[in-house]
């Protein structure tokens, strides 16, 4: 059984921060993240692999099983398959879940590889020196000498 509790109700927060010691501890928050995880990579399996890998679960609070959906397409597409993930979803948590609800949401898109930083210029190295020689602020002086040094380290 996954567990993905605690479930907290809408009437219980508060206007304005709350003390740290109020808050869900990281490790909570983990294994909630976890659970979701595992219960997503479960529900996800019993659909067509398309729309598997367009929609996503989002959350399982009160009762209701949340999806997101990258597009209104595969929204419709994944509410065809609301009754089946339903009836899994009760399986694996072992608790009521009555309501189903798909938001339509761009998906998370990988980053692109950092671009290459383009080398410093031992012409650019010698100025930063002669700027820093002539610094009366030490910690100015430290940066512009150790942004200096990383053109000594570049291969020539």
């Amino acid at each position: 059984m996954i567990v993905v509790s605690p479930n907290r109700s809408r009437g219980a927060s508060t206007d304005g921060p709350r003390p740290a010691m109020q808050c869900v501890t990281l490790d909570v928050l983990a294994q909630r993240a976890r659970a979701l995880d595992v219960l997503d990579q479960r529900l996800r399996r019993l659909l067509p692999a398309a729309t598997a890998r367009q929609t996503r679960l989002a959350d399982v609070r009160n009762g209701r099983l949340v999806f997101l959906a990258s597009s209104p397409i595969w929204a419709s597409r994944l509410r065809l398959q609301q009754t089946t993930l339903l009836a899994e979803a009760r399986l694996a948590l072992g608790e009521t879940i009555e309501r189903f609800a798909v938001k339509v949401a761009p998906l998370p898109t990988v980053p692109p590889n950092p671009t290459k930083p383009i080398p410093l210029s031992a012409t650019t190295a010698r100025h930063l020196r002669a700027t820093a020689a002539v610094l009366s602020d030490p910690q100015l002086r430290a940066v512009l000498l150790d942004i200096a040094s990383c053109a000594d380290s570049e291969p020539h």
